[in-house]
């Protein structure tokens, strides 16, 4: 504790030894029941600070948690359903839009292989026979009826023949070999492949060897680009009006002596029941990869408009047993009364304070402590 704390402790403890004090420095019968009186001694040592309008940029400070950018994120779904025979990566690969994650051996994956050699023997075989309508049509041997037939059935084969190809390529069949099957190439394809979806690290690897997957149904991967992270920050209604959208904020923690610089993306339209607080969710340029998901963090978002309002110094708002804040303002009769505020957002080593207090109000800034402890005797 300060020393001039202290001395104004013995002296208010000497005052209180002699007994009760003179009039002039007590009560008086006009002076409001909430006012409080000092000895001149003691209020040597009491400064205050007029109460002016300022204008300022509000910095709401708040805390939140790191998430992954979920534009630049994805869970990996496997199209195959079958036992997992190979896994290629393991979590901190760097993968390429394509790059094999896990092999799967698929009954899906077979009949899809057969039924891409079906429809390319149909394509044939309708490719000849329309050929060979054409000529008889023109020749005068059959009817125009007979060539169009013969040319939807060629058109029908090919299209299925596409489909079967793009089935292929879900199954995670790489171009090289769809060619290789096309020209009639001998392969050894025998399972379908798990390809990444976009590039990225691989942050989770939620399948093993020999695990049996469903199509559509199990996720095997997650896959993330770290260079940016969301932080999902928790504003309060008091501060809520001073957060807008693209405005600039700054990450601090722990884990680093960096700060990350971000930008407000997004205000949920919602308010946490529990907490009432609203997400506000803030991209953030992840540098050597510091920022880890579930990170706890200190944010700071810095108002890019200006307001005017009062602030009042941050040594002089008080706590009371309810935790609710207060400052002391010198009475018009040489007294202090305690008078109750609304915080709003803190600049600096100062707070906005939307209500409770008025222009010219002389607010205690220094021996605030000695007040609010003397008048607890």
């Amino acid at each position: 504790m300060d020393n001039r704390y202290l001395a104004l402790l013995g002296v208010l403890a000497v005052t209180a030894c002699k007994g009760s004090p003179p009039a002039d420095a007590a009560t008086t019968p006009n002076k409001p029941a909430s006012a409080f009186m000092l000895t001149e001694e003691q209020r040597a040592r009491i400064h205050t600070q007029p109460m002016a309008q300022s204008t300022f940029r509000p910095t709401v400070s708040t805390t939140g948690t790191v998430a992954f950018n979920g534009d630049r994120s994805t869970p990996v779904l496997s199209q195959i359903s079958g036992p997992v025979t190979r896994i290629f990566v393991n979590t901190g690969t760097y993968v390429h839009v394509g790059t094999p994650l896990a092999a799967v051996t698929s009954p899906d994956f077979a009949q899809a292989f057969a039924a891409y050699q079906k429809a390319q023997t149909a394509l044939r075989n309708t490719a000849r026979i329309a050929t060979l309508n054409r000529k008889l049509f023109d020749a005068g041997a059959i009817a125009k009826s007979d060539l169009d037939q013969s040319l939807a059935d060629s058109a029908s084969a090919a299209a299925d023949r596409d489909a079967a190809i793009e089935q292929m390529r879900a199954f995670g069949v790489d171009s090289a070999t769809i060619h290789n099957i096309q020209e009639g190439t001998p392969t050894s394809i025998v399972s379908g492949l798990i390809r990444a979806p976009i590039e990225g690290v691989v942050v989770e690897k939620l399948i093993n060897p020999g695990q049996v997957i469903e199509a559509g149904q199990t996720q095997c991967f997650t896959i993330a680009d770290l260079s940016t992270v969301w932080v999902m920050a928790n504003v309060y209604e008091s501060q809520l009006s001073a957060v807008n959208k693209g405005e600039s904020a700054v990450i601090t923690t722990d884990a680093s002596p960096d700060s990350f610089p971000g930008r407000v993306d997004y205000i949920a339209a919602i308010v946490d029941t529990s907490t009432r607080a609203t997400a506000v969710r803030i991209v953030v340029e992840n540098h050597r990869q510091v920022l880890k998901r579930d990170l706890y963090v200190r944010v700071a978002i810095h108002a890019d408009r200006s307001t005017t309002g009062i602030l009042v110094p941050v040594s002089a708002v008080l706590r009371d047993e309810e935790n609710l804040p207060f400052v002391f303002v010198a009475a018009s009769d040489g007294g202090f009364n305690r008078r109750s505020i609304t915080l709003g957002t803190r600049v600096g080593d100062q707070y906005e304070v939307p209500s409770g207090l008025a222009t010219n109000d002389q607010v205690v800034t220094e021996g605030g402590l000695f007040l609010q402890f003397a008048q607890s005797q």
